[in-house]
Parts: structure tokens; C-alpha cells; sequence
């Protein structure tokens, strides 16, 4: 007897059983193929509601579509971590702990140091953004590493390495001179599961080695580390001291995602 063959998720290259409606590990749909516009942009999975996708021993569903919730079960031995102001509720069993920052007393939010918190199983946690907007699931591989807009990460699994950088220079008018930060996930030597909340709608689109596009500083949420990301002033007349646009051209190879919706959070 043949071995069934497995689908295989647009979205994540995961495989799955045969009849599955959606992707175990990121929660994709698996009988809507994916829309792709003319330009290249495909548009990040729309996850159904009640939607359950599973990571190590524990499992997450996600809940609502206009302001999500991701609400997970975490198994024995695993936690996750996520920036404190997203904790939508917890198990009182589930406990949490302050996550060791590299220079985070220096970094602010809304005035207040910015902190990472875990929380660490067995036991039920969830959380979302106070904004409309979809979830956003990337597995992450083995040897992986993902660039993040500030604040825009919901959580990640305790295998990957969190870090942030600041940036510098031209870099700031991304952030509108005030948010100089950008989230830095790394996997080692095992995989792992990171969530992001994009504001609006979330779009997707592979550059190939040397290409380009330039992106409204706004709009970035993510991108691979093998992107590079550098501002260009786009004049908009010939007089000394005229209007211009700041615009960020990302270069491949890598992935590159936006979200359709901007809402600036505060901070220094």
C-alpha cells in the first residue's frame, strides 16, 4: 500500500497529514491557495477562527479576527515571552518571570522601561494587541534570523534568542526620530515559533539576490536578516530645502513583510 501524500503549506513548507484543513504548524489554511498580486506580494494567511496549531508539547489557538487572541496551552517545560502589555489573561498556576535584558533599562516605552516577560508552563495563557489586525505565524528553523519592527512581535517560544539593536544614523527616520529599535529573533540549534501582530493587513514578497523595493518606513514590519534595509530621501522638487520623502529600499535575497495599516508607539 502507497504511503498517503502529505500537503504541504503554502505558507510555512510545513507537511501535514492528508485531510488536514489546517497547517499544524502555523495555522494556515490548507484548502485556500495563496493570493499573490501582480506585483509579487502574497498576502499573509488569514487564520480561521479557533484555529489550533501546535509548537513543542504545547498548543495555540487563535480566537476572534477583528482583535485577535492567541491563546496557548503550554506544555510542561515550555514558556514563551512577550512584551508585559499584551497579557490578555493567565491560569494563576502559570508562572512569570522577568526576561535578562542587555541594555533595556535604557530602552522606553510610553515612559516606563521595557521589559520581557515569561511565562512558563503547564498551563493556559493568552494574549493580543489592543488594535484590529491579523496574527502573523512564522515558524522559525534551525539557524534562522528575523528583523522586527519595534512592538510588534506578540510572542515567542523560549528556543529562540531575543535581542534588539538600536539604530543609528538616517535609521531613525523609520521610526519618525523617536523609536530607535529594532527586535532581533535568532534560532540556534533547534526551531521555534514567533507571532506578530501587523496592523491592517499583512503582505509578504520574496526578493531575489539584488533586488529591490522601497517600502514606506510605516509600512515595514519584518524582514530576514539577509535583507538590508537602508533609508533613501526621495526629493520631490529642485528647490534648496524643498519637500522630500523618506523611504527605506530593502535588497535582497529574503523575505520582506509590511503590514497596510501604521500606528506609531512612543518610544526612546
Amino acid at each position: 500500500m502507497e504511503p498517503q501524500q502529505r500537503i504541504i503549506c503554502q505558507w510555512c513548507q510545513s507537511q501535514n497529514l492528508p485531510g488536514a484543513a489546517t497547517c499544524r504548524t502555523c495555522g494556515a489554511p490548507l484548502d485556500v491557495r495563496n493570493s499573490v498580486s501582480d506585483s509579487g506580494w502574497a498576502a499573509a494567511p488569514r487564520l480561521r477562527d479557533m484555529t489550533e496549531f501546535q509548537f513543542s508539547q504545547s498548543t495555540c489557538q487563535v480566537e476572534g479576527e477583528i482583535v485577535p487572541v492567541a491563546d496557548v496551552t503550554l506544555g510542561a517545560g515550555d514558556a514563551v515571552y512577550f512584551e508585559h502589555h499584551v497579557l490578555l489573561w493567565k491560569d494563576p498556576t502559570v508562572p512569570l518571570s522577568a526576561m535578562s535584558l542587555q541594555g533595556g533599562l535604557k530602552r522606553m516605552l510610553a515612559g516606563m522601561p521595557f521589559a520581557v516577560t515569561q511565562a512558563h508552563g503547564p498551563g493556559h495563557v493568552a494574549f493580543s494587541r489592543d488594535a484590529t489586525g491579523e496574527l502573523v505565524v512564522l515558524p522559525l528553523h534551525a539557524g534562522m534570523e528575523l528583523d522586527v519592527r519595534e512592538h510588534a512581535f506578540l510572542l515567542a517560544t523560549h528556543s529562540i534568542q531575543y535581542s534588539f539593536i538600536r539604530i543609528k544614523g538616517l535609521f531613525n527616520i523609520l521610526f519618525g526620530g523617536e523609536g530607535m529599535y529594532m527586535d532581533r529573533f535568532v534560532t540556534a540549534g533547534e526551531s521555534g515559533l514567533l507571532l506578530l501582530h501587523g496592523y491592517g493587513n499583512v503582505f509578504q514578497r520574496t526578493l531575489k539576490p539584488g533586488e529591490s523595493i522601497l517600502v514606506e518606513p510605516g509600512g515595514f514590519l519584518y524582514k530576514d536578516a539577509s535583507v538590508t534595509m537602508n533609508v533613501e530621501m526621495q526629493r520631490l522638487g529642485s528647490l534648496i530645502g524643498g519637500v522630500g520623502m523618506a523611504l527605506a529600499r530593502m535588497t535582497g535575497p529574503g523575505r520582506v513583510g509590511i503590514q497596510s495599516m501604521y500606528r506609531h508607539h512612543k518610544s526612546g
